[in-house]
This record gives structure tokens, sequence and C-alpha cells, in this order.
């Protein structure tokens, strides 16, 4: 088990926080791309939390502890996740899903809308849990890398699988074992991300781009190619189109990801490495073609017919945002049965309709095709097989690993 340690972060990490406040997939909501962020108000908050004093070593705590499961007498739920990440109605006030549930069961579902970020969030969880305190919460969502990192410092309980049928019957085969949580034993997707190649057909009038090396290497480009600021999927798709395996990659394959992007840099062929504000430049053909998130994609290509996307034949970075139950949680099995509940196809499928993001459920396209045909056929939401094959992870990172890499990637970028 990983021990806690409260080591101030190094500038590295602490660049690549302020990229992803700024300009990654924090700076805008999930579902709106014009919508504002509350990104400006947390670097302050957020950043200032998370450099300041550690946990002390007394803080440290044992794995999986639970509290009494107060959940049978307690028929209440605390859901904690982030905006716009959730089906609401025309109102804006209700969430059917979440409705459909507490008709069920009877466990009422207190939703609150409070991760703008992986870090800020984990600074506004980190001292309950670390003294082994409950933080209010019954179920939180994080993206892989932090997801990982609670499960290795023991600060998330172990699920009982006798409470998940649904999910374990259904989660997608490419959701099922990631390195950080093999056999999904702590955790279970919310959404999957994919990233992919966007392109605006009228900007690159006639050129063909099928790949990385295309975006790199076609001198017609220069200038009008984007990559995203967040480290792992630049650096993965990267890796990807150099025949290396972002789930094993050593030392010296990302340093040479890092060059070949970097030579792009010096030549001018990259205009920018940019966060969700790259919809803009796509969207105005300044990019031409760009590395982008597949929910963006989704919502440009509706409102834009010069908008489509490939999947290379090297292959996709695809990640996912995970829901946990964090330790001393007073509700346990309701939150398991809620958790079990989005795995049910119905349900599934009235989210996805909504958010736009990979569904990770099996068996959702018939259901979705009823609300949303084209929904229900956009690989992008319901990754067929073929696609499914081609999705890879970038591998969980040692805080060595993460500090180095990221103090190179700013360095590229110029963060």
């Amino acid at each position: 088990m990983e021990q806690y340690e409260p080591d101030r972060l190094s500038p590295a990490q602490v660049a690549a926080m302020r990229r992803s406040f700024r300009n990654g997939r924090a700076a805008l909501t999930r579902r709106s791309l014009l919508r504002a962020s509350a990104g400006g108000a947390l670097v302050t908050g957020g950043l200032g939390a998370l450099t300041g004093c550690g946990i002390p070593a007394a803080g440290k705590t044992a794995g999986g502890v639970s509290a009494d499961d107060h959940s049978a007498k307690e028929k209440t739920v605390n859901f904690s996740n982030w905006t716009e990440y959730m089906d609401v109605d025309e109102s804006e006030k209700h969430h059917p899903t979440l409705d459909a549930f507490t008709e069920r069961t009877g466990i009422k579902v207190k939703y609150t809308e409070d991760i703008n970020d992986n870090v800020e969030f984990f600074g506004k969880i980190k001292p309950q849990l670390a003294a082994g305190q409950d933080t209010g919460r019954d179920i939180i969502v994080l993206t892989d890398w932090l997801a990982g990192r609670l499960i290795r410092l023991g600060w998330v309980q172990k699920l009982d699988a006798s409470n998940l049928p649904h999910a374990f019957a259904n989660l997608s085969e490419q959701f099922r074992s990631p390195d950080w949580d093999p056999g999904r034993a702590y955790s279970y997707p919310w959404q999957g991300i994919s990233t992919v190649i966007a392109y605006n057909k009228k900007a690159l009038d006639g050129v063909e781009v099928k790949s990385v090396s295309d975006m790199l290497d076609n001198p017609r480009l220069k200038g009008r190619v984007g990559f995203l600021s967040e480290m792992r999927d630049s650096i993965g798709m990267t890796l990807l189109d150099m025949g290396r395996d972002p789930a094993k990659f050593t030392d010296d394959d990302y340093d040479a990801a890092v060059a070949r992007l970097q030579k792009a840099v010096d030549n001018g062929q990259i205009r920018r490495f940019s966060g969700n504000d790259y919809t803009a430049d796509l969207t105005s053909g300044d990019f031409a073609a760009c590395i982008a998130w597949a929910g963006d994609v989704v919502q440009l290509k509706a409102d834009s017919p010069d908008i489509d996307f490939i999947i290379p034949d090297s292959g996709y970075i695809t990640s996912s945002d995970n829901m946990l139950i964090p330790n001393k949680a007073r509700h346990k099995t309701n939150a398991e049965r809620l958790m079990d509940y989005y795995y049910e196809p119905e349900p599934a499928a009235e989210l996805a309709a909504y958010i736009n993001y990979v569904c990770p459920v099996d068996g959702v396209k018939p259901y979705l095709a009823k609300i949303d045909e084209s929904a229900a056929d956009n690989p992008l939401i319901i990754p067929d097989a073929a696609m499914a094959a081609k999705s890879h992870a970038f591998r969980l990172l040692s805080q060595k690993e993460e500090t180095a890499y990221e103090g190179k990637f700013a360095k590229l970028t110029g963060a």
C-alpha cells in the first residue's frame, strides 16, 4: 500500500495544474462548449491549498476503512460529480434518471456538482481522508490517474460485488481491467473519454489526414495543427503513432515522443497546444486538424458539416471518469445500488443521450436508438468492436515519473 507523502508539488506539477485550470478539461463544463468556467477562482484556492502545508504523518490510514453502514435506516446517498455531467429536464431543476432511481428504491440522492478539477477536488477531500474522517460523500467521480492514487493510498472502499450485478455483467470490455484497478475491485466508470484526431474539411482543402504523422509531417498543414495541453493525450497519441505502447512505454520512449513534437514546434508545424478552446480554432479553420476529445467532436459535428474525425490505424487514447466510495462513507450499500443502476441499459442510454461521452455499458445501443438514433450510431458514444479494439490507456505514473514527465511537457508547450 502506498503511504501518503505530504510533499509539496514540484514546479512542473503546479504548471500542469495551471494548464488544466486555464484551458484543460476543467476549463469548460462537460456539456457546453461556450459556458464560462469557475476555473479562475480555483487557481487561487485549489493551487494554494495543494502547495501549502501537507497532512502530518499521523494522519495516515489503512485502506478500505468503512463506517457503520446506515443505508437501511437512512434512505439517502450523497453523490459528488463534475458539472454538467448528468441528464436534466427542460426546467434544468430535475435529473430524470436520478428521480426514477428514487421512485423505484425510495433512496433520495443528494446530487452535488462540486467537482471542477481533479486536483482542486483532491485538495478539498484530502484532509478528511488522510485523517480517517467521513468526507460527507458516498460517491465521488475522479479521472483515472487520481482514482488510482486514492486506491493506492487506501482511501476508498472495496466494492461489494453482490450489490453490483448489472455493473459486473454489462461493463464494456475496454474498461474492465485498468492497471490502477485490476478487475474493478474499487471503481466503475461513469463515462469514457476518447482522444481522437478531428479536422475541418474546408480548411484541409484536399489534404488527407489519417494519422499523427500526417499532421506533423505534411508541409501543407504548417501552422494549422493543434495538440492538447493535457500531457497524457498529446504524448499518448504521439507514442501510438511511433509504434510505442502508452501502457508500457519507457523513459526513452517518452523522450522520443517529446522530441518528435518539439521538432514540429520548432519548425512551426504545430500552431499551439490548447485545451477546450481548440474548438473555436477548429471551427474557424485556424486548425485544419488537431488532437481532440470525442465529447467535443460530437457537439461540433452537430453544429458544422465541415467538422469530422478519424481514428488512426495506430489507435487512440482512452480514459474514464470513475465512481468510487470514499472511506467512512455512511451509505455504502445505497451508493453501490446507485452505481449499479447506471449499468442498467435504460438509464445508461438516457444518460448517454444527454451528455454524449463514451458509454461504458454494453447493451445500450438499442435503448439509445429509441431516444436518439444518430447517437446510437455514433462510435464516439457507442464504440463499435473495431473502434474499441484500437483503444489504449496511458499507464499509471509514479510520483517521480509524474514530476519528470510534466516538467518536460511544460518545457515543450511553453507552460
